[in-house]
């Protein structure tokens, strides 16, 4: 089993109040001991146990089922496993027949003549900060989180590409992962405010707060927060309207929206991109001429 971590993981997210940025305890479907009545869906004890049978033998490896659902083909079930090692956390799926005999590792992926048309539908939803020609010949859809480290390794390789491919247009989705990042909710808070302001401001922010993120990973909300409305004042926006900005239920609901956007994409991590509506999960594991390659093409398409 390949021990790489690249991509922060998201368990399960369930939706936010609009009124405060609360941490929330995710929906698992997969607290039920047994399956439901004329249902294809395993139980938890019977994924645990294929888990301990499959992977005893690795005393470091340590798992949890995050989410028991039917999959995107109904006849099938789909595991959500939460794997942490010594190297740090992976996300695993397996997909289970309806016999419950069998289980394929990996996703579902769009099939058809036009297979990204239906996620380049859902992505006219998208209306984050974004960068690029108003008319671009293809968008990029980013969904992140401020506090991801993988986010901020595919920063530059993001950066790259836009430098690399000029009539390609980014709008940039607040993703944050509440479950394992204490202050991400926050930071996309401050960050969408600072949007508010100078729309331009805000990669500039968000650049502050990865050059930042290592120091600021282990603190809490309270101790972050000052340094949010520091890195906003540096973007050249006015610190103290943004601070107040982010009380503002609206913001939160944005939030909200976006996650759900994400959600219904079938997002488990960030970053994740959407080339044209082609989804890239893993920006840093391929290389880097693929990502320009696949991108250009979908320009042309336009």
């Amino acid at each position: 089993m390949k021990r790489v971590l690249s991509v922060c993981l998201l368990l399960s997210i369930s939706a936010f109040a609009q009124t405060a940025p609360k941490k929330t305890v995710p929906t698992r479907a997969a607290t039920q001991s047994a399956p439901a009545k004329g249902s294809n869906l395993p139980s938890e004890e019977t994924v645990k146990e294929f888990l301990r049978q499959t992977f005893g033998y690795e005393s470091d490896l340590k798992f949890s089922v995050a989410e028991i659902k039917p999959a995107a083909d109904p006849a099938l079930a789909e595991v959500t496993i939460l794997l942490n090692t010594p190297e740090g956390q992976q996300v695993m799926r397996l997909l289970i027949t309806p016999d419950q005999k069998y289980a394929l590792n990996g996703d579902l992926i769009p099939f058809g003549a036009d297979p990204f048309a239906p996620a380049r539908e859902k992505l006219r939803a998208a209306n984050g900060p974004s960068r690029g020609p108003a008319k671009a010949a293809v968008t990029i859809v980013e969904f992140g989180d401020l506090q991801c480290p993988a986010c901020k390794r595919a920063q530059p390789t993001i950066e790259k590409l836009l430098a690399d491919v000029p009539n390609a247009k980014l709008v940039f989705q607040q993703f944050p992962l509440v479950q394992i990042h204490r202050w991400a909710m926050m930071a996309a808070q401050y960050g969408l405010c600072v949007a508010k302001q100078n729309n331009d401001a805000y990669f500039k922010f968000i650049d502050t707060v990865y050059q930042h993120q290592d120091e600021l990973q282990p603190q809490t909300e309270e101790q972050v927060a000052p340094k949010l409305k520091e890195y906003a004042g540096d973007a050249g926006v006015n610190a103290d309207q943004v601070q107040q900005c982010t009380a503002d239920p609206t913001i939160a609901a944005e939030i909200n929206k976006s996650l759900a956007l994400g959600r219904e994409l079938d997002i488990t991590g960030t970053p994740t991109l959407f080339v044209g509506g082609r989804k890239i999960g893993n920006v840093s594991g391929i290389p880097y001429d693929t990502l320009k390659a696949i991108t250009e093409f979908q320009a042309q398409k336009k």
